[in-house]
């Protein structure tokens, strides 16, 4: 993006959306599930009936406390739910339940470490708490997608699922940057214990708000890229947009707030329609829900059961194991392979042994095999055995490697 006539910089802010791992949905009894079939955990809650009554789950609301704490955020004592009033197919009561002004967890950040070692920390504007819509299945057509699809099947199993939107300031100045935020966002994410954070099933989604500037000039019109559904398309995408909005305007064109779409197959955007405004939602307070208040001793105990995050677990790495710094990054990212480090460094005594087989054969092994460290033939006393073995010079390296 940069050259010689050509510096440009982006803005970036990201939102996304984490589905909770709650075993029923946000506002009724039905059960939480993914790939049962069609429209089989619906009630007339969750479908919007004239004359029922919403409950919050007390467990979304904890967990979204999680994530606002562990986001650095300042949780609300007092907060409430609103009606957004849109009309979708897959939105029964043509209104989604969600929180506009008055939302659970407010001012936050995320310190991320780059690639290279460096450190960026991207504010939080705010995480508040929401319910999931229905799903579209457009069928029929040669392509699969709507503009080819004969017909479109809607099903409601997700509706009503438990959400937490979490909306960045825009302190994101390139599609990488993105990238890695999203990526250290997950992680932190996933060992909350409060969702699966899967972007293939759809547990967490992300939209990325994008426009470019001069350095030094006043924001541009921003755009909206739907639905990136993995850490590389969402790169793409951004990096796709962006050149798009710098040819606009450096063919004396303007760019037109809307809400795009990125195709991974030709790398292209294309505009989808143009962007909402909050009120075109026709924000109002949700009448059939009670404010919700959470006192300090609410909020100190979940703070209290909080895990180790990511950021502190490898401080501790480093100094408890002598661990250089991009070592322990990697086994505070994955807790599932810290823990193993760990267990196994206890079990031999050999913590630099135990780190460079956990970061080297075993990661590979489970890299070229497509699973997790809990998915692994050898646990952690078959591995201290062998690394014992090792460390004895009963067997050398490339023995043990054939061993393993």
């Amino acid at each position: 993006m940069n050259g010689p006539e050509r510096v440009w910089e982006a803005v970036i802010g990201l939102e996304i959306h984490v589905q909770l791992s709650t075993r029923t949905k946000m506002f009724c009894g039905c059960e939480v599930t993914f790939g049962d079939p069609p429209n089989t955990h619906v009630c007339p809650v969750c479908l919007g009936h004239p004359g029922v009554l919403p409950v919050t789950n007390e467990k979304a609301v904890e967990y979204a406390t999680r994530i606002a704490l562990a986001l650095n955020c300042r949780v609300a004592d007092r907060t409430i739910f609103h009606r957004k009033n849109y009309f979708y197919p897959d939105l029964p009561k043509a209104y989604q339940i969600s929180q506009y002004d008055l939302p659970l967890g407010i001012g936050g950040y995320l310190d991320v470490e780059a690639d290279d070692g460096s450190t960026f920390r991207v504010g939080i504007t705010r995480v508040h708490m929401e319910e999931d819509a229905g799903k579209l299945v457009h069928a029929g057509g040669a392509s699969g997608r709507i503009d080819g699809a004969d017909y479109s099947l809607v099903d409601f199993n997700r509706g009503g699922t438990p959400l937490v939107e979490i909306v960045t300031e825009p302190d994101i100045s390139t599609p990488e940057q993105a990238r890695v935020f999203l990526t250290q966002l997950r992680n932190l994410v996933e060992q909350l214990g409060v969702s699966d954070v899967n972007m293939e099933e759809g547990s967490l989604r992300c939209d990325a708000n994008v426009s470019v500037r001069k350095p030094g000039e006043p924001f541009g019109t921003k755009t909206e890229l739907k639905n990136m559904n993995s850490f590389r398309f969402l790169q793409r995408g951004l990096e796709a947009e962006m050149e798009r909005q710098i040819d606009l305007l450096e063919f004396g064109e303007r760019v037109v707030q809307a809400t795009v779409h990125f195709d991974p197959a030709t790398g292209t955007v294309s505009s989808l329609r143009s962007k909402e405004e909050a009120h075109d939602y026709r924000y109002f307070p949700e009448p059939d829900l009670v404010p919700i208040e959470l006192d300090e001793a609410y909020v100190q105990r979940v703070r209290e059961s909080l895990p180790e995050l990511p950021a502190a677990r490898k401080e501790r790495l480093m100094g408890q194991y002598e661990l250089a710094p991009k070592d322990a990054a990697i086994l505070a990212a994955n807790k599932a392979l810290g823990d193993y480090f760990e267990s196994l460094a206890a079990a031999t005594g050999e913590v630099r042994l135990s780190a460079t087989w956990v970061l080297g054969d075993l990661s590979a092994y489970l890299n070229a095999a497509g699973i997790d460290v809990s998915d692994s033939a050898v646990d952690t006393e078959m591995a201290a055995g062998l690394l014992k073995l090792v460390a004895d010079g009963t067997l050398s390296g490339k023995m043990a490697k054939e061993v393993f």
